[in-house]
């Protein structure tokens, strides 16, 4: 019944495809939507090689188009020659449909000059119809990162969709390796999917392929080159450093006689019922070409819920009589007893409940109810509507809404589970969620409540428990606020969800989280049909986030593990690294996959979970950052050529540990072993 909600009454949920056609129109290909040419081959011409480099970018363009047309089978065959003075490059083009909607194509280059091409550029251009056209770029772009532009434009990639623009970055960024682009006005989107590679010839030891799009006047390209990059304005620069870029130049090649390289990459286009909703098929559509569903190779449940709850006991810290828990850093450098985010001091007193018996360690009844009663005798600003929310031995400090909201949820989750047992006395766990319940109400319903970021959309699930604990419509009156806010903010992405990383003041998956979590947490306890709707959004949002490929690594921290991406998540617009992160919402994908009766979302779940506990050392120890693209947050950063392959395991915050617990719990919670 859900499934047939959510497919014939929603636009929001999915773009339908409907008379998508590919042909061959004078030995060029054309891809139309109810008989209009949507994407079609550049005036110049279909094919382009670029043979100089001037002024860190690209020079000397010669164009061709095909000259013969064949059909073997299924592909239909394009080639022809561009001429140089030094000889011909051979091209072709095969082409296929892999569905009504979607269109393979292999491009093939072989030089036959007589001598190595020097500073040569291979590119993949296709022209799409429309003006001003929003795209996303999976983990780096969303609809022009606008939110993220208020705050940071010189540190973020933005983009307005405006004649001259241009985002185009390496391939093995990209979590999902596709760019879409969004036409609201015209009713439709279409999305490039890449098959990523480095390139052979190439003048750098690791230079890939690069993905991205470049506005016209009247339309938009989507651009595949054989290295160059930029963004924001400036060629041959790579985001990678979170506060800046770096040069990232003379990316061309070197063609040696005989030479072939080839690039295999789709076209799908498609409608769309409403806007923002253009990047939501190619997601799907990503995770069916690269089916990253193999969670075998990865630790079981079993053995990750025991390593990280041994690591977690190696954190528990006795600062005083009354304060205890669960440290934020190694107890010997600093002790700081921290909610949300980061710390996650809160965390176990719900999951190790529900986790005890598969534990089976006496420690643990002691160590929920102490902890919980000692973070339960912060103070709650009942005007601003926050608390503190860490102690250092000395002082309170913090009182964020990523970090509250966090705490909330788990405090709330931590009372229903104890309900349930009848194992702990909740008194003072019930007084304090109340006292925060009681201030972020109020604050939530004045008149004056205009949220910065979507970071209070972390209010909303713990709102949406504790009124269903507590029997108050205030809670729910609240938390309905909240979530039609944020809906009406975001659904329609020309804002997309930010601002759910203290580090980062941009488009984060964080951001997203908080959004499907409340979503999703609404309609579980109300049943009303709109927040499964945005649900969807909100977690496709979060999805795009995630890694379907293992990303080939160079020499280096990663590639010393045999590292696999495949399931880890990118951090933020601005933050371009892989972490551990999904891992707390790789339930709540699951429960989707059960709700949309999709099963590419239970299986995604589990891979999301079991592969995060990779580069897990012999002490239970696991760093926060690893650098599967050009970015680095630590260590040596200065040569940009270096950075990839990298890993900082220094910063090994609480959260890393206690995020896998509190997923375990709710699989537990659904009887799921992921």
């Amino acid at each position: 019944m859900k499934r047939l909600f959510l497919l014939t009454a929603v636009a929001v949920i999915m773009a339908f495809p409907a008379y998508s056609q590919f042909e061959i129109v004078d030995n060029r290909p054309v891809f139309s939507l109810d008989g209009d040419a949507v994407i079609t081959a550049p005036d110049e011409g279909l094919w382009a090689i670029a043979t100089s480099w001037q002024n860190d970018w690209m020079d000397g363009w010669h164009y061709a188009n095909p000259t013969k047309c064949e059909q073997s089978g299924e592909w239909t065959i394009l080639s022809g020659v561009i001429a140089l003075e030094q000889g011909e490059m051979l091209v072709r083009d095969s082409y296929r449909k892999v569905r009504e909607d979607l269109v393979q194509c292999v491009r093939r280059y072989e030089w036959r000059g007589k001598e190595t091409l020097p500073t040569t550029t291979l590119s993949v251009r296709l022209r799409m119809k429309g003006r001003e056209m929003m795209p996303c770029l999976p983990g780096i772009l969303y609809y022009g990162n606008k939110n993220g532009a208020k705050v940071n434009p010189n540190i973020i990639p933005v983009y307005n969709g405006q004649e001259g623009e241009f985002a185009i970055f390496e391939e093995h960024r990209y979590p999902m390796p596709f760019a879409m682009l969004e036409s609201a006005t015209d009713g439709y989107a279409a999305a490039l999917h890449t098959v990523p590679s480095p390139v052979r010839g190439a003048v750098l030891s690791d230079q890939w392929w690069s993905l991205g799009v470049e506005a016209g006047d009247g339309y938009t390209d989507f651009v595949m080159y054989s290295g160059p990059i930029g963004y924001n304005g400036v060629h041959s620069v790579a985001k990678a450093l979170q506060r800046k870029q770096m040069r990232y130049a003379d990316t061309y090649l070197s063609i040696e006689t005989g030479r072939i390289i080839e690039k295999t990459f789709y076209i799908e286009l498609y409608n769309i019922e409403a806007e923002g909703t253009g990047f939501q098929q190619p997601i799907y559509t990503s995770l069916d070409m690269n089916k990253p569903y193999d969670a075998e190779r990865f630790a079981s449940l079993d053995e990750i819920v025991r390593g990280k709850f041994n690591f977690a006991k190696k954190r528990w810290v006795e600062l005083d009589d009354k304060a205890v828990g669960f440290n934020m850093y190694d107890v010997s450098l600093r002790k700081d007893l921290v909610m949300g985010w980061c710390g996650q001091a809160d965390s176990p007193g719900y999951s190790l409940q529900v986790l005890a018996k598969l534990l089976g360690d006496e420690q643990i009844p002691a160590m929920v109810q102490r902890s919980l009663d000692y973070l339960s005798t912060f103070e709650v600003d009942a005007q601003k509507g926050v608390f503190p929310v860490g102690f250092n031995g000395k002082n309170f400090h913090g009182g964020d809404p990523v970090s509250c909201g966090q705490a909330m949820y788990n405090f709330a989750k931590a009372i229903e589970t104890a309900r349930k047992n009848r194992k702990y006395d909740t008194d003072k766990w019930e007084d304090f969620l109340r006292r925060a319940a009681d201030a972020v109400s109020n604050r939530i319903l004045s008149a004056e409540w205009n949220p910065r970021s979507t970071a209070e959309g972390f209010y909303i699930a713990p709102l949406a428990i504790a009124s269903k604990l507590f029997k108050n419509k205030t809670y729910r009156e609240a938390a309905d606020k909240a979530a039609n806010l944020f809906a009406e903010r975001h659904l329609k992405m020309n804002g997309c969800c930010w601002g759910g990383t203290l580090d980062a003041t941009c488009e984060d998956k964080e951001g997203s989280w908080a959004a499907f979590q409340g979503f999703l947490e609404m309609y579980e306890r109300f049943k009303d049909e709109k927040y499964l709707v945005w649900a969807k959004h909100a977690m496709d949002v979060c999805l795009s986030y995630v890694v379907v490929w293992d990303i080939p690594l160079p020499a280096g921290r990663m590639a010393d593990y045999n590292f696999k991406t495949t399931g880890w998540t990118v951090v933020s617009a601005q933050n371009q690294h892989i972490d551990v992160y999904g891992v707390l919402f790789a339930p709540e994908v699951y429960k989707m996959g059960r709700y949309l009766e999709d099963e590419r979302l239970c299986r995604l779940a589990k891979i999301m979970y079991r592969t995060c506990y990779q580069l897990t050392d012999a002490y239970g120890s696991q760093g926060e950052q690893l650098q599967q693209t050009n970015f680095a947050q630590h260590g040596d950063m200065s040569n940009v050529y270096k950075l990839r392959g990298g890993y900082s395991e220094s910063w090994t915050v609480f959260w890393i540990t206690a995020h896998f617990l509190n997923a375990a719990a709710r699989f537990e919670e659904m009887g799921v072993n992921p």
